[in-house]
């Protein structure tokens, strides 16, 4: 006999099972020549990083598609890895050695990347232990890091390769800067926050006869950096300004009135300052009209020498007060408005992001490749597009194809430099001259430059994004894969699948595409499923500032309420917001989160999983689906109480299956072919909501309900055949929902897969490697669908004729069926041990058994049912009446929507039809309580 505990324990469960999987070795990638291969690259999470809502969300996804694909008998890879996170990691690291009392910039290049590596070896891998929690079936023999020396190679090599093509160059343009970093930030780095402001009107006075503008603006500090007044073209209020010039507040220079059709002549006064070296927008406008760029700010944010002596080494909010100061006294602030705006901060230093002009290096986006390159006369943004138009690669859900496209072609050069210690150095040499040479290691750069020829390296590392655009080739051995390498890039290279939000589309999606497509000829992926953002509950978006981040790792294992407001509140950029997130946590979880396991969880997550849609989280889901789980194990509990050690047929003899049997095996069928179309579509909603389905109300609520009739008073090989459908249908139960909710059903799969022989008790078998159910190996039968559907109306209706003569639960009564005897007498026994009857009589004319008083009487289809009760003969008349005059109604309102000519030929043909069949209920079920009320005794 094999013991089920009475209660599921998910923590128990996780800690032997997911060990034992990985010492197995089943996660590991299969090479297999012959057979079809599935593989995801796991978007690689920050060392700096722990396991957040987003990545619960998208790792449940991939895993579930991971497993699914290998129980349907397919080589699988699914890939992990983790991204060396240049920014943040060197915060992290900067914050700490602070702490120890050590400068970091009194350290040396090496040495600092020698303190980083000590604190990844330490630390840098916590995320990679919290995705075991989660049940994640990546292979951890591949686990790369994106400093790893083997893809730091590939790094410099398509560098040079890039560079040697002319689509890596060093230009002077805007970026982003974040003046405590000292560095340029990409896009993703910048989180705009709205926040308190003003906008405030100067006075620009007329300097050749024209007349005075007013312009406004929130950062009257950068006016020393003003080129030019712009109006639009079309804006008749200044038509005649331009071409005139203006004074320059504070400043002894002129600048022109221009016009540029970037200006909203609706917003403000429709007069607008164009700084082209300090805003993104202004320096585009400022090149149309050959503009010079004067940057009046240094690299840690205060004015430079272009600025009045007055004003030169203040801080940038320094000088904003002394420049509105300034314009007060001399007349040309005319006005102040305080404004709610959006302000671009860098949320890991929380500095706000300045536009600053300096030299970097950039990647060619839109310039096409020259002579020499893999795809002459194509630009990357090119490749890009190619890739998605001729199908090669899909992206689900078809609205991100259009933002895709978009942005490939107005796509703007790629800021590829970063002034940061911690990343790739660039692989570029300068003599002293200032020549530079471009090369994989020193000694080439050397070779260039002539023997002798003192070299330093560039000082300034890749951004993050270069090196992770190159790993879904870089991870599988490019430039020269050997051995098992090369059957794995050959077999997952393109991978199928790359899950990802939407919101690094940009960022990683389509130079994944480009890189990988330029260097290696291939796509990177065939599919991509653009999934959305997990929120909270309201809809807002999780964030530490707010207080309503969940810790997945919480809810697996529970956490209780001042442990979560710790979380929530440690480390807050602004302190006093503290009392209010853990007001709002105790209200929102008084006693903190349960324990809901992770294969809870993991459904929840799945349930949520509606192609492109942000997720609203609630942990009452969670809550029910670890209610689910336990329902699943008490079922299991259920069958094998009534299966073990008994014939279960498996071995041979008589089996006698009956229409509920036959039915669960149907709906068995069916689940399966619904479930696999939600793998194979991406669709995991509906997997999820299609397993719960069956699970819940059709096995527990249904069937095993009905088995315990037969297990009770059938024949020898009746109770044979339910015991074997309750076990086999089990079983193919437990390995459909495998791949959702990995731990429960391994454990629960051990136990019934000996009752059905699916395994020995001697056999180290998993359901993770056993094979994926099929629709077709359960057979369907729609005489015993029509069957258990008259069944389900039968019982519904007897509990509808309980609660209508007010009869409790406990009390049993008789109950009359009139009609087809043969489908009557199939359905008694269920219907008397389902609906708690006394017994079930099978009559001619239940119009004969008046003892004293009418019983009412339910239609159901082609049955009549009365449950033998005395009752009251006026409160009889009076339900029928009712209920016939809501039948009068039902009919009105079918007949007058029948009658509408509009709605008949407007209306989907399959709509009109249904309106006619419930007309057709409707007036079959007037006439029969109609001919009830007739048959009542005159009052």
């Amino acid at each position: 006999m094999t013991e089920l505990a009475k209660s599921f324990e998910p923590a128990s469960i996780e800690a032997h099972w997911y060990p034992e999987w990985e010492k197995r070795g089943y996660f590991r990638a299969g090479l297999d020549q012959n057979k079809p291969s599935f593989s995801i690259q796991l978007p690689p999470p920050n060392i700096t990083g722990i396991l957040h809502m987003g990545h619960a969300f998208n790792q449940t996804v991939m895993d579930s598609l991971t497993r699914y694909h290998r129980m349907a008998g397919y080589n699988t890879l699914w890939l992990p890895g983790t991204d060396h996170a240049g920014i943040s990691a060197q915060i992290v690291v900067e914050r700490q050695l602070e702490k120890q009392g050590i400068d970091p910039h009194s350290l040396t290049r090496e040495e600092f990347m020698q303190k980083v590596l000590e604190w990844k070896e330490f630390s840098g891998g916590t995320i990679l232990k919290q995705m075991r929690r989660l049940g994640d079936s990546v292979d951890w023999e591949r686990t790369y890091f994106t400093m790893d020396e083997k893809l730091s190679r590939v790094v410099r090599k398509t560098f040079v390769q890039l560079y040697r093509e002319g689509l890596i160059y060093k230009g002077t343009r805007l970026v982003n800067w974040d003046p405590k970093l000292q560095s340029a930030v990409s896009d993703v780095e910048v989180e705009p926050e709205e926040e308190d402001g003003h906008l405030w009107e100067i006075r620009y006075p007329a300097a050749d006869g024209g007349k005075d503008v007013i312009v406004a603006t929130t950062r009257p500090e950068t006016l020393f950096g003003d080129e030019a007044i712009a109006v639009n073209p079309e804006d008749e209020r200044y038509k005649d300004l331009v071409g005139h010039t203006v004074h320059l507040p504070l400043c002894d220079r002129e600048i022109p009135v221009i016009a540029d059709s970037y200006v909203d002549r609706e917003f403000g006064s429709g007069c607008v300052k164009i700084t082209p070296a300090h805003d993104f927008n202004d320096f585009e406008v400022g090149r149309r009209h050959n503009l010079r760029c004067i940057s009046i700010l240094t690299k840690d944010a205060k004015i430079n020498e272009n600025a009045p002596a007055k004003y030169v080494g203040m801080d940038r909010y320094e000088a904003r007060k002394a420049v509105l100061k300034d314009l007060e006294e001399q007349g040309l602030l005319v006005g102040t408005k305080a404004i709610r705006h959006m302000v671009p901060r860098v949320p890991r230093t929380g500095e706000i992001v300045e536009p600053m002009l300096s030299e970097q290096w950039y990647m060619a986006m839109s310039k096409p490749a020259g002579e020499g390159s893999t795809h002459p006369g194509k630009s990357l943004a090119d490749i890009g597009l190619e890739a998605m138009e001729s199908g090669d690669v899909n992206i689900f859900p078809e609205q991100w194809q259009g933002v895709y496209r978009h942005w490939l072609t107005n796509i703007q050069d790629w800021c590829l430099s970063r002034q940061l210690l911690w990343g790739h150095q660039i692989p570029a040499w300068y003599d002293e001259a200032g020549n530079c040479y471009v090369a994989e290691t020193e000694a080439e750069a050397q070779k260039q430059a002539g023997e002798g020829v003192k070299l330093r390296q560039d000082t300034d590392v890749l951004d993050t994004w270069f090196s992770s655009a190159m790993v879904p080739f870089s991870t599988l051995g490019w430039p020269d894969p050997q051995g098992d390498d090369k059957i794995a890039y050959d077999l997952y290279l393109p991978s199928s699948v790359l899950v990802t939000g939407y919101d690094i589309i940009f960022f990683w999606v389509a130079r994944m595409v480009m890189m990988t497509k330029h260097f290696t000829g291939r796509v990177p992926f065939h599919d991509v499923y653009m999934h959305g953002l997990v929120r909270d509950a309201e809809g807002h978006k999780m964030s530490k500032s707010e207080g309503n981040t969940i810790d997945p790792l919480d809810l697996i294992q529970g956490i209780d309420i001042e442990g979560l407001i710790k979380k929530n509140t440690m480390g807050l950029r602004r302190p006093e917001k503290a009392p209010k997130i853990a007001a709002k946590l105790r209200k929102q979880f008084p006693e903190g989160l349960q324990a809901y396991g992770a294969d809870a969880l993991r459904f929840t997550m799945a349930a949520y999983a509606t192609l492109g849609q942000n997720v609203n989280f609630d942990t009452k889901r969670c809550e029910g689906y670890r209610n689910f789980c336990n329902k699943l194990w008490n079922a299991t509990r259920f069958v094998l109480m009534n299966v073990e050690g008994k014939d279960c047929g498996f071995q041979g003899g008589e089996m006698s299956l009956n229409y509920i049997d036959q039915w669960i095996i149907t709906e068995l069928s069916r689940t399966i072919e619904a479930v696999t179309k939600g793998f194979e579509t991406y669709r995991l909603d509906l997997a999820a909501n299609a397993i719960y389905s069956f699970i819940w109300d059709e096995f527990c609520d249904w069937y095993l309900e009905a088995a315990k009739v037969r297990l009770n008073n059938g024949t020898e090989a009746e109770q044979r055949a339910t015991r074997h459908t309750l076990a086999s249908v089990l079983e193919a139960t437990l390995r459909l929902a495998h791949p959702i909710i990995p731990f429960i059903t391994e454990e629960l799969w051990q136990k019934v897969s000996l009752i059905t022989g699916s395994r020995k008790a001697e056999d180290e078998a998993s359901i993770m490697v056993a094979p994926y159910p099929k629709a077709e190996d359960f057979a369907r039968s729609d005489d015993a669908d029509r069957a258990v559907a008259v069944t389900k109306k039968m019982i519904e209706a007897v509990r509808s004729l309980r609660s209508q003569m007010m009869l409790p639960p406990s009390q049993k009564v008789p109950l009359a069926i009139q009609g087809p005897k043969e489908i009557a007498a199939a359905v008694a026994p269920f219907l008397q041990g389902l609906a708690r009857l006394e017994s079930v009589d099978l009559v001619d004319n239940i119009d004969t058994l008046n003892q004293g008083a009418i019983a009412p009487v339910s239609i159901v289809d082609d049955w009549r049912l009365m449950l033998v009760v005395k009752i009251d003969v006026a409160a009889e008349r009076a339900r029928l009446e009712k209920e016939i005059e809501r039948l009068q109604n039902e009919v009105r309102k079918c007949e007058a929507k029948l009658g509408n000519e509009r709605f008949v030929s407007k209306a989907p043909e399959a709509i009109v039809n249904q309106e006619k069949a419930r007309l057709a209920d409707f007036q079959k079920a007037l006439q029969n309580n109609t001919e009830q009320l007739a048959k009542l005794p005159a009052a």
